[in-house]
């Protein structure tokens, strides 16, 4: 490990060389390639020079006390000194170790989201546009972007579906998780009796799809062209902008009435559609490659329940890492990266454990 980790540390410093080069600095593509390798490597190199410290440290103290001539004092110094150093050098191993696994390549890119309600009818709904919120308050919090391309409003103002992009640096790294069914428990407002009804909402995460990974044949398109409408009368035109296409081969079909503008409306339909498609190819390599599905990091199986959210005692549990914390309101509110912190050092976790099996 220490070679690599040298290796890793001439790289890094060899690149912040290069970034001083004017004929590097003029070449905006390549400057922004070093950029965001220095930048990945950054972590890494700071983690091995604590971890370089803590050995110089160590070899010092032992050497304090390997001297017969010194003091009690200097030598109650140099003990306490040993032992913090020896349990910096243990904690760095393992941070290093995690730091050193795989990266997923798609952690960087944006994300396309879909929020489908479930069973549970109108409730449901509801609580898809609570989920949207969510994530839209979160998004916020991290300088994301959000950008509905598609969405499909009840009366009462839940969604039966919303589809968004997550645009910025990082946001599938981030929303990566929440491919899954999201259970609330809450007395809707249309209760009169104050029971309590159990609902679904099924939420799928995908990567943005690189042009060079899914390449659409446009004789496999058929794209169709009609009005928007929306609940209540809502963002409804007078021309034909929304777009719908449907992938012949796949019979993948997808909407966006979101934009005023019909090319809007198209470009946003063909990213999603090669993001579903790119999700659907990846699912499929994943699932011939891995005789175990939970030994995966963050495989999104939407069948699975992972999260329930109990209104009455203000309580959110994840199941897949039995987490339960107490504080609904602020969660909905958009406080969810203790839930996502508590999730990627589970999943590093785990693939450690592979790693080292």
């Amino acid at each position: 490990m220490i070679d690599k980790l040298s290796a890793v540390e001439s790289r890094f410093e060899q690149i912040g060389v290069e970034l001083t080069r004017p004929e590097v600095v003029s070449n905006t593509e390549y400057f922004t390639k070093l950029m965001k390798e220095h930048s990945e490597l950054s972590p890494i190199v700071e983690k091995f020079r604590e971890y370089k410290k803590a050995i110089s440290d160590e070899k010092e103290a032992l050497e304090l006390l390997g001297d017969s001539g010194i003091d009690k004092e200097f030598k109650e110094l140099a003990e306490e000194e040993l032992k913090d150093a020896k349990e910096r050098i243990e904690k760095t191993n393992e941070e290093l170790k995690i730091l050193l696994l795989p990266k997923d390549p798609n952690d960087s890119k944006n994300v396309i989201v879909e929020i489908r309600a479930g069973t549970g009818g109108e409730e449901s709904a509801l609580f898809a546009a609570s989920l949207f919120r969510m994530y839209s308050m979160y998004a916020q919090t991290h300088n994301f972007n959000i950008d509905i391309t598609n969405e499909n409003e009840t009366e009462l103002g839940g969604y039966k579906e919303i589809c968004f992009m997550v645009e910025g640096n990082g946001a599938y790294s981030r929303f990566k998780y929440e491919s899954g069914v999201h259970r609330v428990q809450r007395v809707p407002d249309t209760e009169t009796q104050g029971r309590i009804h159990t609902s679904a909402v099924t939420v799928v995460v995908m990567p943005e799809a690189d042009d060079v990974q899914i390449d659409i044949n446009p004789a496999d398109l058929k794209i169709d062209t009609f009005r928007s409408s929306g609940a209540g009368g809502q963002h409804i035109n007078k021309t034909s902008s929304a777009i719908r296409i449907t992938h012949i081969p796949t019979g993948t079909v997808v909407e966006c009435q979101d934009e005023r503008s019909q090319y809007k409306n198209k470009d946003k339909a063909l990213r999603v559609l090669k993001a579903r498609l790119y999700d659907a190819a990846k699912k499929e390599h994943d699932d011939s490659i891995a005789s175990d599905r939970k030994s995966q990091v963050g495989s999104g199986d939407r069948s699975e329940r992972i999260r329930t959210y109990n209104f009455p005692q203000g309580r959110m549990t994840d199941h897949r890492i039995g987490l339960t914390l107490y504080k609904l309101e602020s969660i909905m509110n958009g406080d969810i990266d203790e839930i996502i912190d508590g999730l990627i050092t589970y999943y590093r976790t785990e693939a450690l454990k592979e790693q080292n099996s």
